[in-house]
């Protein structure tokens, strides 16, 4: 029998002993622990699934600094935007939640009106990354809306996005900003310590002119030249005399690197998040001298060749400081590629393009080098989406997401080291067309609401086209979308739509 002294001297023992492994275990813990990684997040602007060789080896673009990524790295098959065009992209990027969400229900924002979209309020990357003492820069596209300040008391006009017709109120607008004042709204009110960008799709949207934190660099002053007004897509409009089209990317790129350099000459032990959006290979297609015709696509390659250029560059930055093996690099694209030339398939060998719901639209190369962590060279079919990076980004840096942000973020983490995610059909996925079409993934299985189309163009989606029209597709044994199984399915569609429908309440 044990007597009462016994229980207690074992009990002393027992927590000596569990303070001494506790202490050892601490210290272990603390030993093994990695530092918070930097993190390098690159969006090219309608860069498609073929575009890049390691997708598609018959692409008729060089893509070496992007393959090399890729054989350094993990390479995603099955990765997706929840948009087809870019501004629901960026949001959706930034915030971890669908853009139709907001008030932007289909289309891009455009123009002087368009205030912010991102609340200042709602979390994002940048500000997530901040409160776990990271150093945060936005370069390159913006296109989320910004405040703008007037003279004498103008108040801005509604402009409906028409942009062709600038003599109504675009121009109205245009010609009352007073330039000279800060504008708000931006990135630095949302997680960013520095920004240097542009409004809106760099090339092809006034005003022409960077902005840097909240001024403009230089005063939009003059007209842009008559040689760009037939260029595809191209805006009427004001711009900084010493504009350059074929010069954005490059100097992007530049400041991009400026950022890293200053980060690590002055703060080499606190980490950096740098998201670098460019604009290419995004209209109106005019490359730089040092990548003009060297594809055999055309222009639009030639900018493809940029944006490789561009990976190549911050990885030797990376690399110069000694930096990359403590660096998580991500390369990826806003939404699928307007259509190659020369017989080039911008969407591999995927159905639709930018603007469509079909795969060609959204799914997009996504590429991820942690060396040391991601084992090279391999290639993941799991199905992502870019508005996961919110509740991955918080699961890598050990936080937790607020109660309202990023409802429609999935932590793909595992995913991205190398191990399983949760089962696809638990990971349902919500894609939106340029006109505001519908399309939900579940597992193997994608419906299309509401159209026998491509999902962009005019549309007339009543409550009986959203009822008994559609598309189905079982992408696991017909990816590229050729046998619709709508009418075949009554069940699954019905499911399916009822799930898309409690989604979209909530």
């Amino acid at each position: 029998m044990i007597n009462n002294g016994s229980i207690l001297k074992w009990s002393i023992l027992t927590l000596l002993f569990s303070i001494l492994f506790a202490g050892c275990g601490n210290l272990a813990n603390q030993k093994n622990k990695q530092p918070d990684p930097n993190i390098v997040l690159i969006l090219a602007d309608d860069m498609g699934y073929g575009d890049a060789r390691c997708y598609s080896p018959d692409s008729k673009i060089q893509t070496p600094n992007i393959d090399l990524l890729a054989s350094e790295g993990i390479r995603f098959t099955d990765a997706h935007t929840p948009s087809s065009v870019c501004t629901p992209n960026r949001y959706g990027l930034l915030t971890g939640r669908y853009c139709w969400r907001t008030r932007l229900k289909s289309g891009v924002i455009l123009g002087y009106d368009e205030s912010p979209l991102i609340e200042k309020s709602r979390e994002t990357i940048g500000s997530l990354l901040q409160k776990k003492g990271y150093t945060t820069a936005c370069i390159g596209k913006w296109h989320l809306g910004m405040n703008w300040q007037t003279r004498d008391g103008y108040v801005i006009q509604d402009d409906h996005n028409m942009w062709q017709n600038y003599d109504g109120p675009f121009k109205d607008n245009e010609e009352s900003i007073d330039f000279n004042k800060p504008v708000s709204g931006g990135p630095l009110e949302l997680g960013f310590d520095y920004f240097f960008g542009t409004l809106g799709c760099s090339t092809s949207d006034n005003p022409y002119c960077f902005i840097e934190n909240d001024r403009t660099v230089g005063i939009p002053s003059v007209k842009i030249p008559d040689k760009w007004l037939g260029l595809p897509g191209v805006v009427t409009g004001l711009m900084e005399p010493n504009w350059s089209m074929e010069d954005v990317d490059p100097i992007f790129t530049r400041k991009a690197i400026e950022f890293i350099d200053n980060h690590v000459n002055n703060d080499r032990d606190a980490p950096f998040f740098l998201y670098l959006a460019l604009s290419s290979p995004h209209i109106p297609f005019l490359p730089p001298e040092m990548t003009k015709e060297k594809s055999d696509e055309g222009p639009r390659g030639d900018l493809v060749m940029v944006v490789d250029w561009s990976v190549g560059e911050i990885s030797k930055t990376l690399d110069k400081h000694g930096i990359a093996d403590n660096t998580l690099f991500i390369f990826t694209s806003d939404n699928g590629p307007r259509r190659g030339g020369n017989g080039h398939l911008s969407a591999g060998p995927f159905r639709g393009y930018k603007g469509n719901i079909w795969e060609g639209g959204h799914r997009v190369p996504f590429i991820a080098r942690w060396p040391g962590q991601i084992d090279p060279g391999t290639i993941n079919s799991q199905t992502i989406s870019l508005t996961d990076m919110l509740a991955t980004f918080a699961g890598l840096t050990g936080q937790s997401l607020y109660i309202n942000a990023g409802e429609d973020s999935y932590n793909m983490l595992p995913a991205i080291l190398g191990e399983q995610f949760e089962p696809p059909d638990k990971r349902i996925r919500i894609f939106h067309s340029v006109s505001g079409v519908f399309a939900i993934r579940k597992g193997k299985w994608k419906l299309i609401e509401g159209t026998r189309g491509s999902g962009s163009g005019k549309l007339n989606l009543n409550r009986d086209s959203l009822e008994n029209i559609g598309q189905l597709y079982n992408l696991e044994e017909d990816p590229y979308e050729q046998i619709d199984l709508y009418d075949q399915h009554p069940d699954i569609v019905s499911e399916l739509l009822d799930i898309l429908q409690k989604i979209r309440k909530d």
